[in-house]
């Protein structure tokens, strides 16, 4: 029988209240405040706590605080990684972010979601979906990459963005809901 992170990791209807989940959950929380809480001045402090919350990354990356994410054991991030202020990541599945990665303000990516049927979402099954964001992308302030989308290579995403579906490599894509406008 599968566990419920499992179940959460292969996109299947899980239990977000199971008992490992939320100590995940917890510690995130516990290692994002002591994220969120240190100065300009703390860069160390910073990347030593950035290497315990997340999965991977690169050598060089650089979150700006506040920040705030599920359990910070599924984002993955490249080299040279920048994330300004108010990202949010939901990685209740993997998000994956290449290298050379610029993420505006007030980004938000979404794995999380929830069950259409009213009835089933009411029992409190969450669901999980991947994302992919490829090597050299930029997202605009305020951007939200909903989930299951993949983003290619060179994308540039428009700020205010609702990325809601894929994005191929080498274009420059926005709106609600984001569509491709040019290639670059």
């Amino acid at each position: 029988m599968k566990s419920e992170l499992q179940k959460m990791l292969d996109g299947e209807l899980y239990l977000a209240s199971d008992d490992k989940l939320v100590a995940m959950r917890r510690r995130a929380r516990r290692l994002t405040r002591l994220f969120n809480q240190t100065t300009e001045d703390e860069t160390a402090q910073r990347d030593q706590i950035l290497h315990e919350l997340l999965g991977k990354r690169g050598a060089k990356i650089e979150i700006e605080p506040p920040f705030r994410c599920d359990y910070g054991s599924f984002i993955e991030v490249g080299e040279n990684f920048y994330a300004n202020f108010g990202c949010v990541i939901l990685d209740c599945n993997w998000v994956r972010i290449g290298d050379n990665v610029m993420l505006a303000p007030n980004v938000q990516i979404y794995a999380a979601h929830h069950p259409l049927d009213a009835s089933t979402r009411i029992a409190g099954p969450e669901l999980g979906s991947p994302v992919s964001i490829g090597r050299n992308v930029w997202i605009g302030g305020g951007a939200i990459v909903l989930p299951g989308v993949s983003i290619g290579d060179s994308a540039v995403i428009g700020a205010g963005s609702v990325v809601t579906r894929d994005v191929p490599p080498n274009v420059i894509a926005a709106g609600n809901p984001c569509r491709v406008i040019r290639e670059v």
